[in-house]
């Protein structure tokens, strides 16, 4: 295990498929079935690997690589049994990227010891790097986040999210709903962007004052939480309980802000 990162490298690597992706931005036929959606995604997850696990490899030959699948809701339930691996969403936000919207990003996490040890997510229609060290800040192109200073609800901008498991058989949908009349009764602006990693960032940034979601998201969630976290953000369990690997919510927010929150959720 090497106990530094040359942090630089990592980024740089980040960067540059996340510019190969910008170039071919808006290039792609957007999917109109099942079998082309699920081709382009595959062709994306591919070319972001494949470049990763090459520039990485020159810098960091031991450490292996895990695909956090979204859609497999057991595995996101706990750690890799691994001292440390690199944990890589090719891109959060895919589905946008695709349709030719704006809302996708490269994301990379190391994990060790069973936590995020180091995040980076790159933005590159924005040309933002965020990214955060375990005890040693979060910062966004080279400059330290600092969080909302916010007290009024009515000025506060909040972001409900939600996963891709199926929820057929579950009361989730319910639950979101819920959530979402909460936020919409107390909160002056309420949105849904798409990538979660980058809304955890927006939190640590002071660009979002309140992320929640209500259902197992682990990998979506992991680089932005460690972002979020250095920012000085409360990671908290939508009960109010600090956030675990497995934890089934999320409630994000300046500690002001996750009080108020929580206040309502009893209350209501």
């Amino acid at each position: 295990m090497q106990n530094e990162i040359n942090i630089p490298f990592v980024l740089d690597a980040v960067r540059k498929v996340g510019d190969v992706f910008l170039k071919d931005y808006k290039q792609n036929v957007i999917p109109q079935t099942m079998d082309m959606l699920l081709k382009q995604l595959e062709d994306i997850d591919t070319l972001c690997m494949t470049s990763l696990k090459e520039d990485l490899a020159l810098q960091f030959p031991h450490i292996p690589w895990y695909i956090g699948d979204e859609f497999d809701t057991n595995s996101q339930r706990k750690a890799a049994e691994l001292e440390e691996y690199w944990l890589c969403d090719a891109m959060d936000g895919a589905i946008q990227y695709l349709q030719h919207i704006a809302g996708w990003t490269v994301n990379l996490a190391l994990i060790r010891n069973g936590k995020p040890f180091f995040s980076v997510i790159y933005d590159p229609l924005a040309n933002e790097m965020f990214w955060a060290k375990d005890g040693e800040g979060a910062f966004m192109n080279g400059k330290a986040l600092e969080l909302s200073h916010k007290t009024d609800l009515a000025v506060m901008l909040a972001v409900f999210e939600y996963g891709h498991q199926d929820k057929s058989n579950t009361d989730l949908n319910k639950k979101i709903g819920s959530t979402v009349t909460k936020l919409l009764d107390n909160f002056g602006i309420i949105r849904n962007y798409g990538p979660h990693g980058l809304q955890l960032a927006y939190v640590g940034a002071g660009r979002i004052d309140l992320f929640v979601q209500e259902d197992l998201d682990t990998y979506n969630w992991i680089t932005g939480l460690l972002i979020a976290k250095e920012a000085g953000a409360q990671i908290l369990t939508t009960d109010g309980s600090p956030w675990k690997w497995g934890s089934e919510s999320l409630l994000v927010a300046a500690k002001n802000v996750t009080e108020k929150y929580l206040k309502i959720k009893s209350t209501n």
